[in-house]
């Protein structure tokens, strides 16, 4: 599904650069060589973002101690 007409950003795109790091619409659109245009997707993207960042799992960081 198309999330952003102005850019012709899909859904599965939004998805694709939330997992590589993007945590906003702009930081994603950049993943595309795109801006924000007239910003009427950016609640939308912002949930898809949000729902993928939310799906993916935690990691926990473990530390070793040298004895």
């Amino acid at each position: 599904m198309i999330v952003c007409v102005c850019n012709r950003i899909t859904e599965s795109e939004l998805r694709k650069a939330a997992r590589a790091g993007a945590c906003t619409p702009d930081k994603a659109y950049a993943c595309h060589d795109c801006e924000v245009q007239c910003g009427c997707c950016l609640d939308y993207a912002q949930e898809v973002i949000d729902e993928e960042v939310g799906a993916l799992p935690k990691l926990r960081l473990v530390s070793s101690r040298a004895a």
